[in-house]
């Protein structure tokens, strides 16, 4: 398993000279999340590649056009993709660069959006059952919460309220808050897990560690929190590992690729033969409350889109599913 820890921020020396580095501490400064950094430097690294490393500040509308246009007509890119790249862009020039667009002209993509694969319910049990813990764990709380994978993996003990039946996001994308339904079946498996965060902290402890990574607002604020069960891991990492940013020796949490790779072999072993993966429990999650009736503003909330227009695109999943009509044939 690999234990580096991938959704830490990367240390930048505030004194770099360095384009991306003065980059990245402005995305900072704007207490952007760290999904929304790595997006916007994977994009604007390819457009300084495609222009053949010329510096952004001598580019201007032009060759933003011309690889926005790329995108649409030479690599035949999604909407979404190219709209990502568009916003990186118009990041960089009008809030980094200071230097107005202005009104662009390109080609847009056309490719139409592909509707989310969903388990039945049927098969979302015959997946999870062909999990070993604690992915099936994992497994179960992105179904029955519609969490996003890092979401559930990046859950500390304190965001379990068993007494509320909710489960609180804090690293949600767009690094924004929200709560989403804690389901009652799972509170056993769940306070087991607790469990066993205690003993494998005390342990850690003992043997001199015990300390969990803090964002740095935090770390600062509280230096007595990385310590503490409440900001323990919900999911910890089997083994204890070197956070290569700062030297330091923690138990990060279960690394996301490890679970990837259990569910690409759960559906596997399940007979399933859908392009399927642990999204598609969250897939799962929206498209079954919506069979039950529930409206699209609750789903929305629970699933923390920003726009309703994202989470309508699990109607259209209902509807493929034949609208409750019979065939002719049939």
């Amino acid at each position: 398993m690999n234990d580096i820890m991938e959704d830490v921020r990367t240390q930048v020396n505030p004194k770099s000279p360095r384009f991306l580095d003065q980059l990245r501490l402005f995305i900072r400064a704007q207490n952007k999340s760290w999904s929304t950094e790595k997006t916007y430097v994977l994009w604007i690294k390819r457009y300084i590649y495609f222009h053949n490393k010329k510096h952004p500040s001598e580019m201007g509308a032009h060759d933003v056009t011309a690889f926005l246009n790329h995108l649409a007509i030479d690599r035949h890119c999604s909407p979404s993709t190219q709209a990502t790249a568009l916003n990186a862009l118009s990041f960089l020039y009008n809030q980094f660069l200071k230097k107005e667009l202005g009104k662009l002209s390109f080609s847009h993509a056309k490719r139409p959006p592909k509707l989310p694969v969903v388990f039945t319910a049927d098969e979302a049990r015959a997946v999870i059952g062909n999990l070993s813990h604690p992915h099936d764990l994992i497994g179960k709380l992105l179904y029955g919460s519609g969490l996003r994978l890092n979401e559930c993996l990046s859950l500390r003990v304190k965001d379990i309220d068993f007494g509320m039946n909710q489960i609180l996001v804090m690293q949600g994308k767009g690094n924004k808050q929200r709560f989403t339904v804690l389901p009652a079946s799972l509170k056993p498996a769940l306070e087991k897990q607790v469990d066993h965060v205690k003993d494998l902290q005390a342990q850690d402890l003992k043997a001199g560690f015990g300390e969990v990574y803090m964002p740095y607002a935090l770390a600062r604020k509280y230096p007595q929190a990385a310590r503490a069960l409440g900001w323990q891991y919900l999911f910890p990492s089997s083994k204890i590992a070197m956070d290569p940013r700062s030297g330091i020796y923690r138990r990060h949490h279960i690394h996301s690729r490890s679970v990837q790779r259990a569910v690409k072999q759960a559906v596997n072993a399940a007979h399933i033969h859908k392009m399927a993966s642990s999204h598609t429990f969250r897939h799962s999650f929206a498209t079954r409350l919506l069979e039950k009736g529930y409206d699209l503003r609750t789903i929305q909330e629970l699933l923390g889109h920003s726009d309703v227009k994202t989470t309508e695109i699990y109607t259209h999943v209902v509807k493929k599913g034949g609208m409750g009509v019979i065939s002719p044939i049939d």
